[in-house]
Protein backbone atom coordinates (compact mmCIF):
# COMPACT_ATOMS: atom_id res chain seq x y z
CA UNK A 1 0.00 0.00 0.00
CA UNK A 2 2.61 2.45 0.82
CA UNK A 3 4.58 2.07 -2.88
CA UNK A 4 1.73 3.66 -4.55
CA UNK A 5 2.32 7.52 -2.85
CA UNK A 6 5.82 6.88 -3.15
CA UNK A 7 5.76 6.10 -6.70
CA UNK A 8 3.50 9.16 -6.98
CA UNK A 9 6.13 11.60 -5.15
CA UNK A 10 9.31 10.02 -7.44
CA UNK A 11 6.75 11.24 -10.88
CA UNK A 12 5.96 14.59 -9.28
CA UNK A 13 9.47 15.47 -8.32
CA UNK A 14 10.92 14.19 -12.05
CA UNK A 15 8.18 16.05 -13.30
CA UNK A 16 8.98 19.13 -11.43
CA UNK A 17 12.55 18.63 -12.44
CA UNK A 18 11.69 18.57 -16.03
CA UNK A 19 9.95 21.75 -15.75
CA UNK A 20 13.13 23.26 -14.80
CA UNK A 21 15.37 22.33 -17.04
CA UNK A 22 12.69 23.67 -19.83
CA UNK A 23 12.51 27.02 -18.58
CA UNK A 24 14.95 29.31 -16.45
CA UNK A 25 14.82 32.67 -14.82
CA UNK A 26 17.74 34.11 -13.80
CA UNK A 27 18.61 37.53 -11.56
CA UNK A 28 21.93 39.24 -12.51
CA UNK A 29 23.28 42.66 -12.21
CA UNK A 30 26.24 44.84 -11.66
CA UNK A 31 27.49 47.26 -9.60
CA UNK A 32 29.90 50.42 -10.65
CA UNK A 33 31.00 53.03 -8.06
CA UNK A 34 34.27 55.12 -7.97
CA UNK A 35 35.73 58.31 -7.35
CA UNK A 36 36.42 60.72 -10.50
CA UNK A 37 38.78 63.84 -10.53
CA UNK A 38 38.43 66.22 -13.34
CA UNK A 39 40.98 69.16 -13.55
CA UNK A 40 38.64 71.38 -15.06
CA UNK A 41 34.57 71.95 -15.40
CA UNK A 42 33.08 74.93 -16.28
CA UNK A 43 29.74 75.71 -13.72
CA UNK A 44 28.81 79.06 -15.19
CA UNK A 45 29.80 81.59 -18.03
CA UNK A 46 32.18 83.16 -15.65
CA UNK A 47 33.11 80.81 -13.31
CA UNK A 48 35.06 76.89 -13.62
CA UNK A 49 37.64 74.62 -11.73
CA UNK A 50 38.81 71.39 -10.43
CA UNK A 51 35.83 68.84 -9.78
CA UNK A 52 35.81 65.76 -6.97
CA UNK A 53 32.82 63.39 -7.41
CA UNK A 54 31.76 60.18 -6.03
CA UNK A 55 30.54 58.21 -9.54
CA UNK A 56 28.32 55.57 -10.83
CA UNK A 57 29.10 53.78 -13.55
CA UNK A 58 32.00 55.38 -14.42
CA UNK A 59 32.73 52.32 -16.94
CA UNK A 60 29.77 50.35 -16.75
CA UNK A 61 25.86 51.73 -16.05
CA UNK A 62 25.01 50.27 -12.82
CA UNK A 63 22.42 48.01 -13.73
CA UNK A 64 20.09 44.96 -12.44
CA UNK A 65 18.10 42.45 -14.39
CA UNK A 66 15.96 39.70 -15.22
CA UNK A 67 16.33 37.64 -18.29
CA UNK A 68 14.62 34.37 -18.43
CA UNK A 69 14.02 31.70 -21.53
CA UNK A 70 11.12 28.29 -21.82
CA UNK A 71 11.90 25.81 -23.90
CA UNK A 72 8.98 25.06 -26.56
CA UNK A 73 10.52 22.20 -28.33
CA UNK A 74 11.73 21.53 -31.76
CA UNK A 75 14.77 23.71 -31.23
CA UNK A 76 12.48 27.19 -30.17
CA UNK A 77 12.75 28.64 -27.06
CA UNK A 78 10.76 31.90 -25.59
CA UNK A 79 12.95 34.49 -24.07
CA UNK A 80 13.07 37.68 -22.52
CA UNK A 81 15.40 40.86 -21.18
CA UNK A 82 14.12 43.44 -18.14
CA UNK A 83 17.03 45.55 -17.55
CA UNK A 84 16.87 48.51 -15.15
CA UNK A 85 19.81 51.01 -14.59
CA UNK A 86 20.16 53.36 -12.00
CA UNK A 87 22.88 55.67 -10.15
CA UNK A 88 24.53 53.29 -6.92
CA UNK A 89 25.56 56.74 -5.47
CA UNK A 90 21.79 57.67 -5.30
CA UNK A 91 19.29 55.22 -5.84
CA UNK A 92 17.84 57.21 -8.93
CA UNK A 93 16.91 55.35 -11.92
CA UNK A 94 18.41 56.27 -15.01
CA UNK A 95 17.93 55.91 -18.41
CA UNK A 96 15.13 59.16 -17.57
CA UNK A 97 13.47 57.51 -14.92
CA UNK A 98 12.48 54.27 -16.41
CA UNK A 99 11.56 51.19 -14.43
CA UNK A 100 13.50 48.68 -17.48
CA UNK A 101 15.30 51.39 -19.19
CA UNK A 102 18.63 49.64 -20.52
CA UNK A 103 16.36 46.84 -22.35
CA UNK A 104 13.27 45.38 -22.13
CA UNK A 105 12.17 42.81 -24.80
CA UNK A 106 10.47 39.36 -25.48
CA UNK A 107 10.99 36.96 -28.20
CA UNK A 108 11.74 33.86 -29.74
CA UNK A 109 15.31 32.32 -30.46
CA UNK A 110 16.40 29.05 -32.82
CA UNK A 111 19.82 27.87 -32.81
CA UNK A 112 19.19 27.40 -36.39
CA UNK A 113 17.30 30.20 -37.13
CA UNK A 114 18.53 33.04 -35.09
CA UNK A 115 16.24 35.28 -32.45
CA UNK A 116 13.20 37.65 -33.28
CA UNK A 117 12.63 39.90 -30.51
CA UNK A 118 10.11 43.04 -29.84
CA UNK A 119 10.76 45.79 -27.07
CA UNK A 120 13.55 48.44 -26.21
CA UNK A 121 16.64 47.24 -27.64
CA UNK A 122 19.88 47.86 -28.97
CA UNK A 123 20.89 49.32 -32.34
CA UNK A 124 22.69 47.00 -34.59
CA UNK A 125 26.05 49.42 -34.68
CA UNK A 126 26.08 48.47 -30.47
CA UNK A 127 25.25 45.17 -31.64
CA UNK A 128 28.53 44.56 -34.14
CA UNK A 129 31.03 47.26 -33.92
CA UNK A 130 30.92 48.60 -30.71
CA UNK A 131 32.65 45.45 -29.13
CA UNK A 132 35.86 45.87 -31.15
CA UNK A 133 35.76 49.49 -29.90
CA UNK A 134 36.63 51.07 -27.07
CA UNK A 135 33.14 51.62 -25.93
CA UNK A 136 33.07 47.86 -25.49
CA UNK A 137 31.36 46.84 -21.79
CA UNK A 138 34.58 44.94 -21.43
CA UNK A 139 36.79 47.65 -22.07
CA UNK A 140 36.29 51.10 -21.72
CA UNK A 141 32.68 52.01 -22.19
CA UNK A 142 31.01 54.69 -20.46
CA UNK A 143 34.52 57.18 -20.17
CA UNK A 144 35.70 56.09 -23.81
CA UNK A 145 32.97 57.18 -25.64
CA UNK A 146 33.78 59.37 -28.99
CA UNK A 147 32.86 62.71 -28.35
CA UNK A 148 29.40 63.66 -27.42
CA UNK A 149 28.65 60.29 -28.50
CA UNK A 150 27.98 61.18 -31.97
CA UNK A 151 27.81 57.78 -33.07
CA UNK A 152 25.60 56.24 -30.73
CA UNK A 153 28.72 53.28 -29.87
CA UNK A 154 28.13 53.78 -26.28
CA UNK A 155 23.98 53.22 -26.82
CA UNK A 156 23.06 57.12 -25.30
CA UNK A 157 20.02 56.26 -27.51
CA UNK A 158 18.09 52.94 -27.17
CA UNK A 159 15.97 52.08 -29.40
CA UNK A 160 11.53 52.22 -28.21
CA UNK A 161 9.30 50.05 -30.06
CA UNK A 162 11.96 48.29 -32.01
CA UNK A 163 11.53 44.58 -33.87
CA UNK A 164 14.93 43.37 -34.04
CA UNK A 165 16.53 39.69 -36.03
CA UNK A 166 19.99 38.28 -35.04
CA UNK A 167 21.40 34.95 -37.19
CA UNK A 168 22.91 31.88 -35.79
CA UNK A 169 26.10 31.78 -36.02
CA UNK A 170 27.38 30.89 -39.68
CA UNK A 171 30.71 29.25 -38.89
CA UNK A 172 31.65 32.94 -37.95
CA UNK A 173 29.09 35.06 -39.97
CA UNK A 174 26.62 36.63 -37.71
CA UNK A 175 23.96 39.54 -39.30
CA UNK A 176 21.07 41.40 -37.90
CA UNK A 177 18.69 44.11 -37.85
CA UNK A 178 16.24 46.10 -36.03
CA UNK A 179 13.32 48.66 -36.91
CA UNK A 180 12.14 50.71 -34.54
CA UNK A 181 8.50 51.84 -35.27
CA UNK A 182 7.22 55.77 -35.14
CA UNK A 183 4.01 54.85 -33.63
CA UNK A 184 2.42 57.39 -34.88
CA UNK A 185 0.11 58.08 -38.15
CA UNK A 186 3.20 59.56 -39.40
CA UNK A 187 4.94 56.87 -39.68
CA UNK A 188 8.08 58.74 -40.57
CA UNK A 189 8.08 60.82 -37.58
CA UNK A 190 10.87 59.47 -34.96
CA UNK A 191 11.47 56.00 -36.15
CA UNK A 192 14.54 53.84 -36.31
CA UNK A 193 16.65 51.37 -38.36
CA UNK A 194 19.55 49.53 -38.62
CA UNK A 195 21.66 46.78 -39.74
CA UNK A 196 24.71 44.97 -39.39
CA UNK A 197 27.27 41.82 -39.30
CA UNK A 198 30.52 40.64 -38.13
CA UNK A 199 32.28 38.20 -39.53
CA UNK A 200 35.30 35.81 -36.73
CA UNK A 201 38.26 34.01 -38.40
CA UNK A 202 41.22 32.68 -36.26
CA UNK A 203 42.40 36.08 -34.35
CA UNK A 204 40.55 38.56 -36.34
CA UNK A 205 37.18 39.92 -35.86
CA UNK A 206 35.34 42.60 -38.12
CA UNK A 207 32.27 44.29 -38.13
CA UNK A 208 30.33 46.73 -39.95
CA UNK A 209 26.84 48.49 -39.11
CA UNK A 210 24.22 51.37 -39.96
CA UNK A 211 22.01 53.56 -37.98
CA UNK A 212 19.44 55.81 -39.13
CA UNK A 213 17.20 58.01 -37.48
CA UNK A 214 14.76 59.80 -39.04
CA UNK A 215 12.11 62.57 -38.07
CA UNK A 216 13.12 64.38 -35.53
CA UNK A 217 12.72 68.09 -36.63
CA UNK A 218 13.16 71.20 -34.86
CA UNK A 219 11.11 70.04 -32.29
CA UNK A 220 12.83 66.45 -31.51
CA UNK A 221 10.31 65.45 -28.69
CA UNK A 222 7.07 66.26 -31.15
CA UNK A 223 6.64 62.94 -30.64
CA UNK A 224 7.65 61.21 -27.67
CA UNK A 225 6.06 57.79 -27.85
CA UNK A 226 8.39 57.20 -30.96
CA UNK A 227 11.59 55.61 -31.60
CA UNK A 228 14.49 57.65 -29.35
CA UNK A 229 13.64 59.70 -26.89
CA UNK A 230 15.86 62.95 -26.38
CA UNK A 231 15.38 63.26 -22.45
CA UNK A 232 17.49 60.24 -22.32
CA UNK A 233 20.51 62.18 -23.43
CA UNK A 234 22.74 64.49 -20.97
CA UNK A 235 21.94 67.86 -21.51
CA UNK A 236 25.31 68.63 -22.66
CA UNK A 237 25.12 66.49 -25.18
CA UNK A 238 20.93 66.59 -26.35
CA UNK A 239 22.01 70.56 -27.34
CA UNK A 240 24.68 69.48 -29.47
CA UNK A 241 23.67 66.52 -30.91
CA UNK A 242 19.66 66.29 -31.65
CA UNK A 243 17.80 68.15 -33.44
CA UNK A 244 18.45 66.96 -36.79
CA UNK A 245 15.62 66.07 -39.70
CA UNK A 246 17.90 62.46 -40.41
CA UNK A 247 20.95 61.22 -38.43
CA UNK A 248 22.92 58.52 -40.49
CA UNK A 249 25.92 57.09 -38.53
CA UNK A 250 28.00 53.95 -40.39
CA UNK A 251 31.00 52.29 -38.69
CA UNK A 252 33.01 49.21 -38.97
CA UNK A 253 36.24 47.93 -37.35
CA UNK A 254 38.24 44.96 -36.80
CA UNK A 255 40.24 43.72 -34.07
CA UNK A 256 43.58 41.20 -34.39
CA UNK A 257 44.55 39.08 -31.28
CA UNK A 258 48.00 37.83 -30.85
CA UNK A 259 49.16 36.11 -27.47
CA UNK A 260 47.71 37.78 -24.61
CA UNK A 261 47.04 41.10 -27.15
CA UNK A 262 44.68 42.43 -28.67
CA UNK A 263 45.09 45.57 -30.94
CA UNK A 264 41.89 47.48 -33.41
CA UNK A 265 40.70 50.41 -35.22
CA UNK A 266 37.21 51.50 -35.05
CA UNK A 267 35.79 54.16 -37.71
CA UNK A 268 32.81 55.59 -37.96
CA UNK A 269 31.22 58.76 -39.76
CA UNK A 270 27.67 60.53 -38.32
CA UNK A 271 25.85 63.22 -40.39
CA UNK A 272 23.23 64.80 -38.76
CA UNK A 273 21.29 66.84 -41.84
CA UNK A 274 18.56 69.40 -40.86
CA UNK A 275 19.92 71.03 -37.67
CA UNK A 276 18.54 72.89 -35.00
CA UNK A 277 20.86 72.88 -32.96
CA UNK A 278 24.34 74.54 -32.18
CA UNK A 279 23.84 77.54 -33.41
CA UNK A 280 22.87 75.91 -36.64
CA UNK A 281 19.87 77.08 -38.58
CA UNK A 282 19.05 74.07 -40.47
CA UNK A 283 22.66 73.24 -40.88
CA UNK A 284 23.80 69.95 -41.04
CA UNK A 285 26.69 68.22 -38.81
CA UNK A 286 29.29 65.30 -39.46
CA UNK A 287 31.66 63.52 -37.26
CA UNK A 288 34.30 61.10 -38.21
CA UNK A 289 35.60 59.15 -35.55
CA UNK A 290 39.05 57.47 -36.15
CA UNK A 291 39.97 54.98 -33.16
CA UNK A 292 42.77 52.57 -32.30
CA UNK A 293 42.42 50.61 -29.22
CA UNK A 294 44.80 47.62 -27.77
CA UNK A 295 43.94 45.60 -24.88
CA UNK A 296 46.89 43.77 -23.47
CA UNK A 297 46.45 40.59 -20.50
CA UNK A 298 49.70 41.20 -18.24
CA UNK A 299 49.09 38.72 -15.90
CA UNK A 300 45.70 36.71 -15.33
CA UNK A 301 44.54 39.25 -12.70
CA UNK A 302 45.91 42.13 -14.20
CA UNK A 303 44.41 44.04 -17.37
CA UNK A 304 45.77 47.10 -19.05
CA UNK A 305 44.05 48.79 -22.27
CA UNK A 306 44.54 52.29 -24.38
CA UNK A 307 42.39 54.02 -27.00
CA UNK A 308 43.35 57.18 -28.68
CA UNK A 309 40.34 58.91 -30.92
CA UNK A 310 40.29 61.59 -33.41
CA UNK A 311 37.42 63.12 -34.28
CA UNK A 312 36.99 65.22 -37.37
CA UNK A 313 34.20 67.27 -37.35
CA UNK A 314 32.50 69.70 -39.86
CA UNK A 315 29.54 72.00 -39.19
CA UNK A 316 27.68 73.93 -41.75
CA UNK A 317 25.13 76.13 -41.82
CA UNK A 318 26.51 77.95 -38.57
CA UNK A 319 25.87 82.06 -37.86
CA UNK A 320 28.58 84.17 -36.45
CA UNK A 321 27.35 87.28 -34.06
CA UNK A 322 26.74 89.21 -37.23
CA UNK A 323 24.41 86.99 -39.09
CA UNK A 324 26.45 85.53 -41.14
CA UNK A 325 26.52 82.03 -42.05
CA UNK A 326 29.36 80.11 -42.37
CA UNK A 327 31.20 76.75 -41.87
CA UNK A 328 32.93 75.07 -38.87
CA UNK A 329 35.50 72.31 -38.45
CA UNK A 330 36.23 71.33 -34.87
CA UNK A 331 38.42 68.61 -33.74
CA UNK A 332 38.51 66.61 -30.70
CA UNK A 333 41.59 64.05 -29.69
CA UNK A 334 41.35 61.71 -26.56
CA UNK A 335 43.68 59.11 -25.15
CA UNK A 336 42.44 57.11 -22.59
CA UNK A 337 44.40 54.48 -20.31
CA UNK A 338 43.07 51.90 -17.99
CA UNK A 339 44.23 49.22 -15.59
CA UNK A 340 41.98 46.53 -13.97
CA UNK A 341 42.93 44.34 -10.89
CA UNK A 342 40.29 41.65 -10.93
CA UNK A 343 40.31 40.59 -7.08
CA UNK A 344 37.79 37.31 -7.98
CA UNK A 345 36.02 36.21 -11.40
CA UNK A 346 33.26 38.85 -10.12
CA UNK A 347 34.82 41.55 -8.55
CA UNK A 348 37.60 43.82 -9.52
CA UNK A 349 39.00 47.59 -8.95
CA UNK A 350 40.15 49.95 -11.52
CA UNK A 351 42.28 53.16 -12.70
CA UNK A 352 41.25 55.28 -15.36
CA UNK A 353 42.91 58.36 -16.80
CA UNK A 354 41.61 60.42 -19.71
CA UNK A 355 42.75 63.15 -21.71
CA UNK A 356 41.28 65.49 -24.55
CA UNK A 357 42.54 68.55 -26.61
CA UNK A 358 40.16 69.83 -28.32
CA UNK A 359 40.91 72.19 -31.84
CA UNK A 360 39.25 74.94 -33.59
CA UNK A 361 37.78 78.38 -32.71
CA UNK A 362 35.74 78.77 -29.18
CA UNK A 363 35.61 74.29 -29.19
CA UNK A 364 35.91 73.12 -25.67
CA UNK A 365 36.96 70.05 -23.85
CA UNK A 366 34.19 67.78 -22.95
CA UNK A 367 35.10 64.08 -21.51
CA UNK A 368 31.98 61.68 -20.90
CA UNK A 369 30.63 61.37 -17.17
CA UNK A 370 33.54 64.47 -16.46
CA UNK A 371 31.00 66.13 -14.97
CA UNK A 372 30.57 68.90 -17.67
CA UNK A 373 32.32 70.86 -20.12
CA UNK A 374 36.25 72.13 -19.83
CA UNK A 375 36.55 75.65 -20.33
CA UNK A 376 39.37 75.31 -22.15
CA UNK A 377 40.68 72.95 -25.20
CA UNK A 378 42.30 70.44 -23.06
CA UNK A 379 40.31 68.37 -20.01
CA UNK A 380 41.86 65.69 -17.88
CA UNK A 381 40.00 63.25 -16.14
CA UNK A 382 41.44 59.97 -13.48
CA UNK A 383 39.07 58.11 -11.86
CA UNK A 384 39.48 54.66 -9.61
CA UNK A 385 36.83 52.49 -8.76
CA UNK A 386 35.24 49.27 -7.59
CA UNK A 387 32.97 46.79 -10.36
CA UNK A 388 31.01 43.43 -8.85
CA UNK A 389 28.61 41.20 -10.55
CA UNK A 390 25.56 39.24 -9.59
Amino acid sequence: MKKIPVALGVSAALAASAAHAQSSVTLYGLIDAGLMYTNNVKTSATSHGSLFQATSGTINGSRFGLRGAEDLGGGLKAIFVLENGFNVQSGKLGQNSRLFGRQAFVGLTSSEFGTVTLGRQYDSLVDFVAPLSGTAGTFGDTGFAHPFDNDNLNHTLRMNNAVKYMSSNYAGLKFGGLYAFSNNTDFTLNRAYSAGASYDFGPFKMAAGYLQINGNGAAPQANTSGAVDLGEAPAQTAGFRFGANVQRTIGAGLNYTFGPAVVGFVYTNSFYQGTQSFNLNNGSQRFNNYELNAKYTLTPAVTLGITDTYTDAHLSGAFNATGTRYGMDPKWNQVNLQAVYALSKRTDVYAEGMYQHAIGQNVVAFINTSGGASSTANQVVGTVGLRTRF
